[in-house]
Protein backbone atom coordinates (compact mmCIF):
# COMPACT_ATOMS: atom_id res chain seq x y z
CA UNK A 1 0.00 0.00 0.00
CA UNK A 2 1.66 3.66 -0.91
CA UNK A 3 1.56 6.09 1.68
CA UNK A 4 1.28 9.81 0.95
CA UNK A 5 1.80 12.94 2.83
CA UNK A 6 -1.86 14.88 2.94
CA UNK A 7 -0.42 18.38 3.54
CA UNK A 8 1.02 21.96 2.60
CA UNK A 9 2.68 22.86 5.45
CA UNK A 10 6.68 23.12 4.31
CA UNK A 11 7.67 21.97 8.05
CA UNK A 12 5.60 19.38 8.15
CA UNK A 13 6.50 17.44 4.51
CA UNK A 14 10.18 18.36 5.40
CA UNK A 15 9.67 16.25 8.75
CA UNK A 16 7.78 13.64 6.93
CA UNK A 17 9.60 13.27 4.12
CA UNK A 18 12.46 12.57 6.36
CA UNK A 19 11.36 9.67 7.28
CA UNK A 20 12.52 8.22 3.80
CA UNK A 21 9.89 5.76 2.67
CA UNK A 22 6.75 8.33 1.73
CA UNK A 23 5.65 7.88 -1.51
CA UNK A 24 4.39 11.21 -2.04
CA UNK A 25 2.39 14.06 -1.30
CA UNK A 26 -1.09 15.34 -1.73
CA UNK A 27 -1.98 18.55 -1.16
CA UNK A 28 -5.21 21.25 -2.35
CA UNK A 29 -5.64 24.61 -2.46
CA UNK A 30 -7.97 24.79 0.32
CA UNK A 31 -4.56 23.66 2.59
CA UNK A 32 -2.29 26.17 0.84
CA UNK A 33 -4.71 29.20 1.79
CA UNK A 34 -4.87 27.86 5.20
CA UNK A 35 -1.13 27.98 5.41
CA UNK A 36 -1.17 31.69 3.70
CA UNK A 37 0.25 30.75 0.60
CA UNK A 38 0.07 33.33 -2.43
CA UNK A 39 2.24 32.24 -4.73
CA UNK A 40 0.60 28.98 -5.94
CA UNK A 41 2.61 28.03 -8.98
CA UNK A 42 6.00 28.89 -7.01
CA UNK A 43 4.82 26.82 -4.16
CA UNK A 44 3.88 23.62 -6.62
CA UNK A 45 7.95 23.96 -7.82
CA UNK A 46 9.11 24.22 -4.50
CA UNK A 47 7.22 21.08 -3.49
CA UNK A 48 8.17 19.04 -6.58
CA UNK A 49 11.94 19.30 -5.79
CA UNK A 50 11.28 17.85 -2.04
CA UNK A 51 8.82 15.01 -2.58
CA UNK A 52 8.98 11.74 -5.06
CA UNK A 53 5.29 11.94 -6.55
CA UNK A 54 3.38 15.54 -5.95
CA UNK A 55 0.21 15.21 -6.55
CA UNK A 56 -1.93 18.75 -7.29
CA UNK A 57 -4.95 19.98 -8.41
CA UNK A 58 -5.89 20.72 -12.11
CA UNK A 59 -9.02 23.26 -12.34
CA UNK A 60 -11.50 23.72 -15.15
CA UNK A 61 -14.83 23.80 -16.04
CA UNK A 62 -14.39 22.33 -18.97
CA UNK A 63 -12.09 18.90 -19.82
CA UNK A 64 -10.22 21.47 -22.27
CA UNK A 65 -9.37 23.88 -19.68
CA UNK A 66 -8.46 21.01 -17.00
CA UNK A 67 -5.80 19.65 -19.66
CA UNK A 68 -4.60 23.37 -20.69
CA UNK A 69 -3.90 23.79 -16.54
CA UNK A 70 -2.62 20.71 -16.49
CA UNK A 71 0.23 21.35 -19.08
CA UNK A 72 0.14 24.97 -17.78
CA UNK A 73 1.64 23.35 -14.61
CA UNK A 74 4.02 20.87 -16.46
CA UNK A 75 5.85 23.71 -18.19
CA UNK A 76 6.38 25.12 -14.76
CA UNK A 77 9.89 22.53 -14.52
CA UNK A 78 7.59 19.98 -13.22
CA UNK A 79 8.57 16.02 -14.45
CA UNK A 80 5.42 14.21 -15.21
CA UNK A 81 6.54 10.67 -14.37
CA UNK A 82 6.22 12.72 -10.87
CA UNK A 83 3.24 14.37 -11.47
CA UNK A 84 -0.60 13.43 -10.36
CA UNK A 85 -3.28 15.87 -11.91
CA UNK A 86 -6.30 16.42 -8.96
CA UNK A 87 -8.95 16.69 -10.94
CA UNK A 88 -12.64 16.64 -8.72
CA UNK A 89 -14.65 14.05 -10.00
CA UNK A 90 -17.73 15.60 -12.92
CA UNK A 91 -18.98 14.48 -16.25
CA UNK A 92 -16.54 17.23 -17.43
CA UNK A 93 -14.08 15.82 -14.87
CA UNK A 94 -13.90 12.47 -16.10
CA UNK A 95 -13.48 13.44 -19.89
CA UNK A 96 -10.48 15.31 -18.74
CA UNK A 97 -9.16 12.61 -17.06
CA UNK A 98 -9.20 10.46 -20.29
CA UNK A 99 -7.78 13.33 -22.42
CA UNK A 100 -5.27 13.76 -20.13
CA UNK A 101 -4.73 9.35 -19.67
CA UNK A 102 -4.42 9.77 -23.83
CA UNK A 103 -1.19 11.89 -23.58
CA UNK A 104 0.46 9.73 -20.67
CA UNK A 105 -0.49 12.16 -17.84
CA UNK A 106 -1.25 10.91 -14.62
CA UNK A 107 -4.58 11.34 -12.71
CA UNK A 108 -6.31 11.34 -9.48
CA UNK A 109 -10.22 11.67 -9.71
CA UNK A 110 -11.30 12.86 -6.16
CA UNK A 111 -13.99 14.17 -4.50
CA UNK A 112 -15.39 10.71 -5.07
CA UNK A 113 -18.62 9.94 -2.86
CA UNK A 114 -20.47 7.30 -4.51
CA UNK A 115 -19.64 4.33 -6.69
CA UNK A 116 -21.30 5.46 -9.91
CA UNK A 117 -18.65 8.26 -9.55
CA UNK A 118 -15.52 5.49 -8.77
CA UNK A 119 -16.90 3.71 -11.83
CA UNK A 120 -16.63 6.58 -14.28
CA UNK A 121 -13.50 7.66 -13.52
CA UNK A 122 -12.02 4.22 -13.53
CA UNK A 123 -13.52 3.70 -16.76
CA UNK A 124 -11.98 6.92 -17.64
CA UNK A 125 -8.48 5.18 -17.22
CA UNK A 126 -8.23 6.97 -13.47
CA UNK A 127 -4.35 6.59 -12.40
CA UNK A 128 -5.97 6.92 -8.80
CA UNK A 129 -9.64 6.96 -7.57
CA UNK A 130 -10.05 9.01 -3.73
CA UNK A 131 -12.74 8.44 -2.02
CA UNK A 132 -13.13 11.22 1.15
CA UNK A 133 -13.76 8.67 4.13
CA UNK A 134 -13.66 10.92 6.89
CA UNK A 135 -15.94 13.53 4.88
CA UNK A 136 -18.84 11.22 4.57
CA UNK A 137 -18.59 9.70 7.50
CA UNK A 138 -19.44 13.01 8.74
CA UNK A 139 -22.43 12.93 6.80
CA UNK A 140 -23.80 9.99 8.56
CA UNK A 141 -22.66 7.48 5.35
CA UNK A 142 -20.58 3.89 5.59
CA UNK A 143 -17.59 5.11 4.10
CA UNK A 144 -15.81 1.78 4.66
CA UNK A 145 -17.91 -0.09 2.46
CA UNK A 146 -17.92 2.42 0.02
CA UNK A 147 -14.52 2.01 -0.06
CA UNK A 148 -14.58 -2.04 0.09
CA UNK A 149 -16.72 -1.59 -2.98
CA UNK A 150 -14.33 0.29 -5.36
CA UNK A 151 -11.71 -1.92 -4.60
CA UNK A 152 -13.90 -4.65 -5.72
CA UNK A 153 -14.69 -3.18 -8.65
CA UNK A 154 -10.62 -2.53 -9.15
CA UNK A 155 -10.24 -6.28 -8.71
CA UNK A 156 -12.68 -7.85 -10.40
CA UNK A 157 -12.88 -5.60 -13.38
CA UNK A 158 -9.05 -5.33 -13.98
CA UNK A 159 -8.94 -1.55 -14.06
CA UNK A 160 -5.83 -0.30 -14.21
CA UNK A 161 -6.70 1.76 -11.11
CA UNK A 162 -5.54 2.58 -7.57
CA UNK A 163 -8.10 3.52 -4.47
CA UNK A 164 -6.70 5.94 -2.25
CA UNK A 165 -8.06 6.22 0.89
CA UNK A 166 -8.23 10.13 2.10
CA UNK A 167 -9.62 12.19 4.34
CA UNK A 168 -8.17 10.07 7.69
CA UNK A 169 -9.15 11.45 10.92
CA UNK A 170 -8.03 8.91 13.22
CA UNK A 171 -5.56 6.08 13.67
CA UNK A 172 -8.10 3.86 12.90
CA UNK A 173 -8.56 5.00 9.10
CA UNK A 174 -5.26 3.71 8.48
CA UNK A 175 -6.43 0.15 10.34
CA UNK A 176 -9.51 0.06 8.20
CA UNK A 177 -7.91 1.13 4.75
CA UNK A 178 -5.09 -1.76 5.56
CA UNK A 179 -7.94 -4.30 6.33
CA UNK A 180 -10.21 -2.89 3.44
CA UNK A 181 -6.85 -3.58 1.02
CA UNK A 182 -6.75 -0.13 -0.69
CA UNK A 183 -3.79 0.67 -3.07
CA UNK A 184 -2.94 3.55 -1.16
CA UNK A 185 -3.66 6.19 1.35
CA UNK A 186 -3.15 9.84 2.26
CA UNK A 187 -2.17 10.73 5.94
CA UNK A 188 -1.78 13.92 7.49
CA UNK A 189 1.84 13.78 9.82
CA UNK A 190 -0.70 13.97 13.03
CA UNK A 191 -1.75 10.94 12.48
CA UNK A 192 1.05 9.69 10.53
CA UNK A 193 3.32 10.32 13.40
CA UNK A 194 0.73 8.82 16.20
CA UNK A 195 1.19 4.87 13.81
CA UNK A 196 4.31 3.69 15.66
CA UNK A 197 2.73 4.68 18.96
CA UNK A 198 1.89 2.12 21.74
CA UNK A 199 2.14 2.32 25.42
CA UNK A 200 3.33 -1.44 25.69
CA UNK A 201 5.88 -1.07 23.10
CA UNK A 202 7.50 2.15 25.10
CA UNK A 203 7.11 0.45 28.31
CA UNK A 204 8.89 -2.33 27.01
CA UNK A 205 11.90 -0.12 25.15
CA UNK A 206 12.31 2.15 28.17
CA UNK A 207 12.93 -0.84 30.44
CA UNK A 208 15.18 -2.39 27.61
CA UNK A 209 17.00 0.58 27.71
CA UNK A 210 17.43 0.81 31.83
CA UNK A 211 18.28 -3.10 31.31
CA UNK A 212 21.50 -1.98 28.85
CA UNK A 213 22.38 0.92 30.81
CA UNK A 214 22.47 -1.48 33.96
CA UNK A 215 24.97 -4.04 32.37
CA UNK A 216 27.39 -1.07 30.32
CA UNK A 217 27.32 1.83 32.83
CA UNK A 218 29.86 2.64 35.50
CA UNK A 219 28.85 4.27 38.51
CA UNK A 220 31.35 7.38 38.50
CA UNK A 221 29.74 7.87 34.54
CA UNK A 222 26.03 7.58 35.87
CA UNK A 223 26.64 10.23 39.49
CA UNK A 224 25.67 14.20 38.24
CA UNK A 225 29.27 15.03 39.36
CA UNK A 226 28.15 16.35 42.93
CA UNK A 227 30.02 15.31 45.60
CA UNK A 228 28.10 16.86 48.81
CA UNK A 229 30.63 16.44 51.67
CA UNK A 230 31.60 18.46 55.00
CA UNK A 231 34.24 18.25 57.17
CA UNK A 232 33.65 16.35 60.73
CA UNK A 233 34.22 19.81 62.52
CA UNK A 234 31.48 21.14 60.22
CA UNK A 235 28.52 22.36 62.62
CA UNK A 236 24.99 20.55 62.50
CA UNK A 237 23.38 23.95 60.89
CA UNK A 238 25.79 24.24 58.19
CA UNK A 239 25.76 20.86 57.11
CA UNK A 240 21.97 21.48 57.00
CA UNK A 241 22.73 24.34 54.71
CA UNK A 242 24.92 22.39 52.29
CA UNK A 243 22.18 19.26 52.40
CA UNK A 244 20.20 22.35 50.94
CA UNK A 245 22.58 23.34 48.33
CA UNK A 246 23.70 20.28 46.83
CA UNK A 247 20.37 19.01 46.48
CA UNK A 248 20.81 15.96 47.86
CA UNK A 249 18.87 14.44 51.58
CA UNK A 250 22.35 13.63 52.56
CA UNK A 251 25.63 14.86 52.94
CA UNK A 252 29.06 12.57 53.43
CA UNK A 253 31.23 13.42 56.64
CA UNK A 254 34.83 13.08 56.40
CA UNK A 255 37.88 12.76 58.83
CA UNK A 256 40.57 14.96 58.40
CA UNK A 257 42.49 12.29 56.49
CA UNK A 258 39.79 12.32 53.78
CA UNK A 259 38.35 9.68 54.46
CA UNK A 260 34.61 8.20 55.12
CA UNK A 261 33.42 9.41 59.09
CA UNK A 262 29.75 8.70 58.02
CA UNK A 263 27.01 9.64 55.70
CA UNK A 264 24.15 11.81 57.54
CA UNK A 265 20.41 12.14 56.10
CA UNK A 266 17.30 14.25 56.26
CA UNK A 267 15.84 11.01 58.00
CA UNK A 268 18.64 11.37 60.80
CA UNK A 269 17.91 15.41 61.10
CA UNK A 270 14.52 14.52 61.56
CA UNK A 271 15.09 11.84 64.59
CA UNK A 272 17.74 14.11 66.08
CA UNK A 273 15.31 17.00 66.48
CA UNK A 274 12.42 14.86 67.80
CA UNK A 275 14.37 13.47 70.63
CA UNK A 276 16.82 16.81 71.39
CA UNK A 277 16.48 20.42 69.65
CA UNK A 278 20.01 21.49 71.28
CA UNK A 279 21.34 18.84 68.34
CA UNK A 280 21.34 22.17 66.29
CA UNK A 281 24.46 23.31 67.87
CA UNK A 282 26.62 20.10 68.10
CA UNK A 283 29.11 19.69 64.93
CA UNK A 284 29.01 16.59 62.95
CA UNK A 285 31.55 14.92 64.74
CA UNK A 286 29.61 15.04 68.02
CA UNK A 287 27.23 12.21 66.25
CA UNK A 288 26.96 8.77 65.64
CA UNK A 289 27.50 6.52 62.49
CA UNK A 290 26.58 3.66 61.17
CA UNK A 291 28.58 2.04 58.40
CA UNK A 292 27.54 3.76 55.37
CA UNK A 293 25.78 1.81 51.97
CA UNK A 294 28.35 2.64 49.56
CA UNK A 295 29.89 1.34 46.34
CA UNK A 296 32.94 1.71 44.19
CA UNK A 297 32.75 4.09 41.42
CA UNK A 298 34.21 1.59 39.02
CA UNK A 299 31.83 -1.19 39.45
CA UNK A 300 28.33 -1.18 36.82
CA UNK A 301 25.01 -0.27 37.67
CA UNK A 302 24.10 -3.52 37.75
CA UNK A 303 26.07 -4.07 41.28
CA UNK A 304 24.46 -1.16 42.39
CA UNK A 305 20.97 -1.73 41.53
CA UNK A 306 21.52 -4.68 43.60
CA UNK A 307 22.81 -2.78 46.57
CA UNK A 308 19.46 -0.66 45.90
CA UNK A 309 17.18 -3.39 46.35
CA UNK A 310 18.99 -5.19 49.52
CA UNK A 311 18.99 -2.45 51.34
CA UNK A 312 15.75 -0.06 49.84
CA UNK A 313 18.00 3.06 50.49
CA UNK A 314 17.81 5.76 47.81
CA UNK A 315 20.92 7.14 48.04
CA UNK A 316 24.31 5.16 47.85
CA UNK A 317 27.56 6.64 49.08
CA UNK A 318 30.26 6.34 45.98
CA UNK A 319 33.61 6.12 46.75
CA UNK A 320 37.31 5.55 44.87
CA UNK A 321 39.84 4.46 47.11
CA UNK A 322 37.91 4.86 50.22
CA UNK A 323 37.59 8.64 49.39
CA UNK A 324 33.60 10.35 48.64
CA UNK A 325 33.27 10.95 45.21
CA UNK A 326 29.50 11.90 45.01
CA UNK A 327 26.14 9.98 45.55
CA UNK A 328 24.34 8.12 43.51
CA UNK A 329 20.66 8.10 43.55
CA UNK A 330 18.22 5.18 42.81
CA UNK A 331 16.71 7.65 39.34
CA UNK A 332 20.51 7.36 38.43
CA UNK A 333 20.46 3.30 37.15
CA UNK A 334 17.56 5.21 34.77
CA UNK A 335 19.64 7.39 33.25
Amino acid sequence: MELYLDSANLKEIEEGFKLGFLNGLTTTPTFMQREGVTDIDGTIVKLSKIVPVLQIEALGNTAEEVLKEAERQLKLGLDPKKTVFKIPVSLEGVRACKMLRNKGYLVNVHLVYTLQQAYMAMQAGATYVCPLVGRLQDQGHDALALVEQCVTAVEYYGYDTKIMFSSVRTTEHVRNAINIGVHTITVPLKILKSLTDNNFTQLGTDQFITDTRLMTVRVREAINGVNPVVSADTRLTDAIIKMTEYGFGAVTVTNPDGSVKGVFTDGDLRRLLSKDREMLSKKMSDLTYKTPVSIDSEVLLNDAAAIFKKTSVDTILVTNDGKPVGMLDIQDLKG
